[in-house]
């Protein structure tokens, strides 16, 4: 492995969704694998629950729940050597100046790092301005690398900070064609189609029920097959987007229910593709999972090819088909040239996945070697941008000055019998926040309508 960080560093994680924590975690191990690894989940409406964190299967050193200011209080530029901030954008650049507020004065200050989960299909300038400061921004591949600094060369802003790598869950044994097995050579079990669904695209509950529908006819007219509905979040969970219409509810409403060969499952995304012949998806960043793979992967086209869905992301890619082509045999193959261009390597490939990460490595051992980085300086400042900032600074308890705001700094620093309490309020707000999203708010859409 090229140029290796120092085995003894220490590593925070912020994130603030399941999908954001197993990004944001198998990304520091790849940058280096043998630091210790401490990980904090940013409190708010996506925290992720036990069971999902489980489900990714990343396991952190140590692990706690957090605040915005928490974290600025946690982040001890002498416990730390690098921060690696997985959330929105908006949390990004709020911490981003908390940290340089917290760090005045330091000697020395940890490396910071940020980046995208998968696929950025949209919002691409807002995200990366607001992801701007940080000492690296992780581009997921070649694409994203030009765009990302053309975006600030743009409004002229030092690009130096973009490094392409790939994104850090492409994993897993290359496919072997289900008819190269011998038909039942993999241990019995039959042709497997995965319909990967996405908590919020399509963002309604006619287009999702549609979705659902397809999935089933597809396993009434192949009944030799086995389709299952690879699910993300139970009931009552939320990821990094809200689900208002969790297809585990559309599925009980089925007339007749579910054909007997087409089930809904939860699990490891990895662990599904294992067994997956065909993967179908609307935009999901499963595709590419299954595409580095080469397991066939289709990109739905049904409803439409649309910027709100982002499978015009997949333009170029060979993967858009239809439901329809898929119930008569259809499979697509990818571009080798379009795969390449996405950090996808594919099966074939003739370079180690693991390369992707050695600029990223190396950029990061300069930086952790540095005794002195120079002060974090994001693109947005209180002259660039004194309409907008801020906002985002309040949404995370701090002041236009990078301040704690006063109420959050109290809360930051509760006694046991206030964190105890804290806590409680914390599981029943959340509670009463994703029955608002998936229960009242949908009556209150349908009474609007009448």
């Amino acid at each position: 492995m090229l140029n290796d960080p120092p085995s003894q560093l220490r590593t925070a994680v912020l994130a603030d969704s399941d999908t954001r924590w197993k990004w944001g975690a198998l990304t520091a191990r790849r940058m280096a694998p043998e630091a210790v690894l401490d990980g904090y989940l940013l409190h708010g409406r996506a925290t992720p629950t036990a069971r999902q964190l489980a489900e990714v299967g990343v396991a952190a050193d140590a692990m706690r729940e957090v605040t915005a200011v928490e974290f600025l209080a946690a982040a001890d530029p002498d416990r730390y050597d690098v921060v690696l901030l997985s959330c929105v954008g908006g949390t990004v650049q709020a911490m981003l100046h908390g940290l340089a507020r917290a760090w005045q004065g330091a000697e020395r200050r940890p490396a910071v790092i940020t980046g995208y989960v998968g696929v950025v299909y949209e919002k691409l300038s807002d995200g990366l301005l607001l992801r701007h400061g940080a000492d690296i921004v992780l581009a997921n591949s070649r694409q994203d690398a030009e765009r990302f600094r053309t975006v600030y060369e743009g409004v002229g802003a030092s690009p130096a900070s973009v490094v392409e790598c790939a994104l850090p869950f492409l994993d897993g044994e290359p496919y072997e064609p289900y008819d190269a097995a011998g038909g039942d050579g993999t241990g019995g079990r039959p042709y497997t189609v995965v319909f990967a669904v996405q908590p919020s695209v399509p963002d309604n509950r006619e287009d999702r029920l549609y979705l659902l529908r397809r999935a089933a006819r597809h396993a009434e007219r192949h009944p030799e097959r086995e389709v299952l509905v690879k699910l993300r979040s139970r009931p009552g969970e939320h990821t990094t987007h809200i689900e208002e219409a969790p297809y585990q509810k559309l599925a009980a409403k089925l007339p007749g229910g579910l054909p007997g060969n087409c089930r809904l499952v939860y699990g490891n995304m990895g662990e599904v593709l294992d067994r997956t012949d065909l993967l179908v998806t609307v935009s999901s960043t499963a595709a590419l999972e299954s595409l580095h793979r080469g397991i066939p992967t289709a990109v739905l086209t049904d409803l439409g090819v649309r910027e709100p869905l982002g499978n015009h992301h997949f333009l170029g890619s060979g993967c858009l088909a239809s439901w329809d082509e898929l119930d008569v045999g259809h499979l697509p193959k990818p571009d080798p040239v379009w795969l390449s261009r996405q950090g996808v390597p594919g099966a074939d490939s003739a370079e180690p996945y693991d390369a992707a990460f050695d600029r990223a490595r190396a950029r990061l051992t300069t930086l952790v070697a540095d005794p002195q980085l120079p002060p974090l300086a994001p693109y947005y400042t209180p002259q660039t941008a004194g309409g907008y900032l801020p906002r985002i600074l309040a949404r995370h308890g701090l002041a236009p000055t990078r301040e704690a705001l006063p109420q959050a700094a109290v809360a930051a620093e509760p006694g046991p019998v206030r964190r105890w309490a804290r806590t409680l309020l914390r599981k029943a707000a959340r509670a009463a926040y994703r029955g608002g999203v998936q229960r009242i708010a949908p009556v209150i859409r349908r009474m609007g309508a009448l």
